[in-house]
């Protein structure tokens, strides 16, 4: 889907860097180096976005660093597109069907932190959870989202890491 509406790959994981959570930020050189990219091709996106307003920059040392603009208008429909597009809402979705008394979805690992690495750790946390209907529906998740997922269950994710992607106290 937002490979037929944006045509650069790099654009585009930048986009899924700095979206999928609001805390992500990168500087040209980091980004380069995790997309193994030229600091050309990603100074180039990184200049449009900031320039379009969807970026905001922040000076540190010697360093530039970028974030996506929470103020931007379009901020929470482009956050929006690219959680689709990774398959959060999907997974959401499954989660939610017939899991049981679900408390949080929760998002950790590499696309906590924004990397496309095509595994995607979700810790499910709630009570009387049906783990075997999940781990039935996992298959079905992977070939629809076309990244893995692995999920772990608890009655209580007491960590500070990760992307909260459902909450069922603000859900409400």
């Amino acid at each position: 889907m937002l490979e037929s509406l944006i045509t650069s790959k790099t654009r585009i994981r930048i986009l899924v860097k700095l979206f999928l959570s609001a805390n992500n930020s990168g500087y040209l050189r980091g980004l380069a180096l995790e997309f193994n990219e030229s600091t050309n091709s990603i100074r180039k996106e990184l200049n449009q976005l900031s320039s379009a307003g969807y970026l905001g920059k922040e000076k540190e040392q010697n360093k530039v660093t970028y974030k996506a603009n929470t103020e931007h208008p379009l901020f929470y429909p482009l956050q929006n597109m690219v959680r689709k597009y990774v398959g959060l809402d999907t997974i959401v979705a499954t989660v939610l069907a017939r899991m049981g008394h679900v408390s949080r979805v929760i998002v950790i690992g590499d696309y906590a932190e924004g990397k496309d690495s095509g595994l995607i750790d979700v810790v499910v946390e709630g009570e009387n959870l049906n783990t075997i209907y999940i781990n039935q529906m996992a298959g079905k998740i992977e070939s629809e989202i076309k990244r893995k997922v692995n999920f772990s269950f608890t009655d209580s994710y007491q960590q500070k890491n990760g992307l909260v992607i459902y909450d069922e106290s603000i859900e409400k």
